[in-house]
């Protein structure tokens, strides 16, 4: 023991220090009592000018120079059409669902109590504990990727760090990382080797903005029962660390700092997910301008090693620190730094700027990329490239999630017909590995993907997304949210269609459901006199089928005599010339 003992804290301790060294932490002034500081006006508030070098090229950090400089959304994006979401980390291990590592700290939550049965109570055993214990032996990102390419998957999104402020790569930045405490493994690297190695594309996401805010619970404590009173364990120091397997690592780089003397900011750290109230954190400018910096320096650390394909910002409003929404805080240019220096690292390893920047809910923005999660848009968005995001039950694992392949190859085809991308995640246990039901679902939408995928992959939409059961004035489509089983027992009949139009140009027509043999059906918008399709129209072929059709163009629509066997799953699409 003494000398294995002798070997690891020569490793352990430069880590820490090293992220010290680059950007050290400001002295922090002691709490003030909770809600007794007004948030600044984050509205007349100037945004604050980080100095962060960024490598050498035409993109500045400001995004009027992101804006001119970047050549356009990269053609593969485009065309990819189904990705998968790799939402997965340590908070996997509470098997708790989303946002595990925050409710931990709430005693109203289930993840409280199941974090009382596993571990022991907060104020003892914290997330810095999970942290310790994950390890997910299962995880084999070469095995996965290639189950997600069968899938039909043509990119994956990779979690690189969650709200819980743990990066799972070999961070210069964040000493609390899947290299040093965990599993002791750099999980990016090997995402990156896995996908390199099957030709998948692959983006890093990053979710560390809102930690600040979101980690108040942390810094709470029961109000009721034994342990009334007794803080968690947000509160330690790196003092308190002396003697213990943490020594050396401080809690504030984890969980961050008090900041519950804002009004607001404790009460909205116990709703179901509100950010405080917009402002700006004024009494902590110098900890504002180091958190800042921290978060970008963290993002350009993957950038510079991992060179992924694109990157991914979580929020609400414009982008990362705006000082409102889940911006809420500070004021600062730390998302055009990133974003800057990515496309000028990537102009000089590739020649030119394929990648992309998600910036999450963001207005149209040369350069940028947006997010629709859990739903899709009710109309064709072709004003900026976005990307539908829901999980198959919730972003993290949780017992009893419907496995439905169904749901999810319905989500892809609401998304495509409005012109978007459809990116989907599907848990990964605990221990690395995806169960059962994920895998067969996965199966058969590969099955589904590989006899349909003209009419997905290099899709466009087309004049209207559909045609069917028409619902409060509205097309009648596939609920928003977590994939549940409400979205796997949704009804669609034969009368409800969606459209693409194929890089070959053709129409396909998604009927999404399975229409029984020998139906005929009627397809209203591709009548003579509908006005949507001018041509007249010469050939009409079922994806999968062999056989000719039966079908016949009128005025009031393209009648389709399906065939005597009708051996399909889900969907079936028609291809219209």
């Amino acid at each position: 023991m003494k000398k294995i003992f002798v070997l690891l804290i020569p490793f352990l301790l430069p880590v820490c220090m090293y992220a010290q060294e680059k950007n050290p932490l400001p002295t922090i002034s002691k709490p003030k009592p909770v809600d007794s500081e007004t948030l600044g006006d984050w509205k007349t508030f100037p945004e604050m000018k980080l100095d962060i070098p960024i490598a050498k090229g035409p993109f500045e950090p400001t995004w009027e120079s992101i804006e001119k400089n970047y050549p356009g959304t990269p053609q593969w994006l485009r065309d990819a059409k189904f990705g998968i979401w790799v939402h997965f980390g340590p908070q996997s291990a509470g098997e708790s669902g989303d946002w595990y590592a925050r409710k931990l700290y709430r005693p109203d939550k289930k993840a409280y109590a199941n974090h009382l049965k596993k571990y022991g109570h907060p104020s003892e055993v914290g997330y810095k504990e999970v942290l310790r214990d994950w390890n997910p032996i299962k995880l084999k990102p070469s095995e996965l990727t290639k189950i997600y390419r069968d899938a039909g998957a043509k990119y994956l999104m990779i979690q690189g760090v969650h709200h819980d402020n743990y990066d799972l790569w070999n961070s210069k930045y964040q000493p609390w990382n899947s290299v040093n405490i965990g599993p002791k493994r750099d999980l990016i690297g090997e995402w990156a080797k896995a996908c390199r190695t099957d030709g998948m594309r692959f983006g890093v996401t990053f979710h560390h903005e809102y930690t600040w805010w979101w980690w108040q619970t942390a810094f709470e404590s029961d109000k009721e029962g034994e342990k009334k009173g007794i803080p968690y364990d947000g509160h330690l120091t790196l003092a308190d660390g002396k003697g213990k397997w943490w020594e050396g690592y401080d809690p504030r780089m984890l969980y961050g700092i008090d900041l519950r003397e804002y009004k607001g900011v404790e009460q909205n750290a116990n709703s179901e997910w509100s950010p405080p109230p917009a402002g700006i954190f004024s009494n902590h400018l110098d900890y504002a301008k180091w958190y800042t910096t921290n978060w970008a320096l963290r993002m350009m650390d993957v950038v510079e090693h991992y060179d992924p394909d694109f990157i991914y910002t979580d929020g609400t409003v414009q982008g990362p620190f705006t000082g409102n929404g889940t911006g809420t805080g500070i004021k600062a240019d730390a998302m055009q730094h990133v974003i800057a220096d990515f496309y000028n690292r990537t102009l000089q390893r590739r020649g030119n700027v394929n990648t992309f920047s998600i910036v999450k809910f963001r207005d149209n923005t040369n350069g940028t990329v947006n997010t629709e999660e859990f739903g899709v848009p009710e109309k064709i968005n072709t004003a900026q490239t976005w990307i539908a995001e829901a999980p198959v039950g919730d972003w993290f694992y949780a017992p009893g999630f419907t496995y439905d392949s169904g749901m999810m190859i319905r989500y892809v085809i609401e998304a495509i017909a409005r012109d978007g991308n459809a990116a989907l995640c599907i848990s990964i246990l605990p221990d690395g590995s995806l169960d059962e039901g994920s895998l067969k679902m996965l199966k058969e939408v590969g099955i589904w993907m590989r006899r349909n995928g003209s009419a997905v992959y290099g899709s466009k939409a087309w004049s209207i997304p559909g045609e069917g059961e028409i619902i409060n004035n509205k097309l009648k489509m596939l609920p928003g949210g977590g994939l549940t089983k409400r979205h796997a027992e949704f009804k669609f009949n034969e009368t409800d269609f969606r459209f693409t139009v194929g890089k070959d140009k053709a129409l396909y027509t998604f009927c999404m459901t399975v229409p029984a043999p020998n139906t005929t059906i009627k397809i209203k918008s591709l009548g003579s006199n509908a006005g949507y399709y001018a041509q007249s129209i010469k050939k009409v072929s079922l994806l999968g089928y062999k056989g000719k059709l039966n079908w016949k163009q009128e005025a009031d629509g393209l009648t389709i005599t399906c065939p005597s066997k009708m051996p399909y799953e889900t969907s079936v699409v028609f291809k219209v010339e």
